[in-house]
């Protein structure tokens, strides 16, 4: 599996996470399982080979919400994808259904929407991207990716808890402190798979009381211990393994 992450300029900082592909790099015939763990955003994604399914055959161009727990899918090998990996509030600016109607799930994403010219098959994403977010502001909440508690969001933002409350109801469908665990989440999967030294390192980064909180975390929303992920995962990805491996 050839899974490739670029991240966003400055202008579309707050609102696209990442851009990604992947490419199984199989044959038609392979049924490749692989695991998705949840990063707190919305996934429009292109698939411009092969099949893929999560609970049911999807289509070519389809967006999953906010996962909340491990997705188990399953390629063709000759899958090849391109994502675009959203902030809820940046996939609401495009006009997106709202992510509380559509948690660990996915909905097909028609071919004539605006939608679907951000994700063209020659790859150029960032034009269009640029020029679908010209003129939004970002959202208020959006620093809670820059600190570690709702307290200092409320502090930061001047918004009052209850109002954040309302807002985080709206773009995400979850509490601000429930929103902010899966963001520590994604940053701990991101740290295990660095060249951290130790994983009670990355534990103590990523805003852990120790390594053993990481390690209860991991296995809650990702159903994978640290050390699972720091040896098979590729971003997200996980790929199902031919036995279960040691704990790490």
């Amino acid at each position: 599996m050839d899974y490739r992450e670029t991240p966003p300029p400055p202008s579309l900082d707050g609102f696209v996470a990442a851009i990604w592909t992947l490419d199984v790099g199989g044959a038609p015939g392979d049924s490749v399982e692989h695991q998705a763990v949840p990063d707190g955003c919305i996934e429009l994604i292109r698939r411009h080979t092969g099949r893929s399914l999560w609970r049911s055959e999807q289509p070519s161009l389809f967006v999953t919400g906010l996962a909340l727990r491990p997705a188990a899918l399953r390629f063709s090998g000759d899958a090849r994808f391109t994502g675009i990996r959203l902030w809820p509030w940046g996939w609401h600016a495009l006009g997106g259904d709202r992510c509380a109607d559509f948690a660990d799930d996915w909905r097909a994403v028609a071919e004539d929407s605006p939608l679907a010219a951000l994700l063209t098959d020659d790859g150029a994403q960032l034009p269009g991207l640029i020029a679908a977010f010209s003129g939004h502001a970002q959202s208020p909440i959006d620093a809670i990716r820059h600190v570690d508690s709702v307290g200092a969001l409320a502090l930061g933002s001047g918004l009052a808890p209850r109002r954040l409350q309302r807002i985080f109801a709206r773009e995400t469908g979850m509490a601000p402190r429930s929103y902010l665990r899966l963001l520590r989440f994604r940053e701990a999967v991101a740290g295990v798979q660095s060249d951290a030294p130790g994983l009670a390192d990355t534990a103590a980064a990523s805003g852990y009381a120790d390594q053993a909180h990481m390690t209860r975390e991991f296995r809650a929303l990702g159903g994978l211990s640290p050390g699972t992920a720091r040896r098979r995962a590729a971003g997200p990805f996980v790929p199902a393994p031919d036995e279960p491996p040691p704990d790490g």
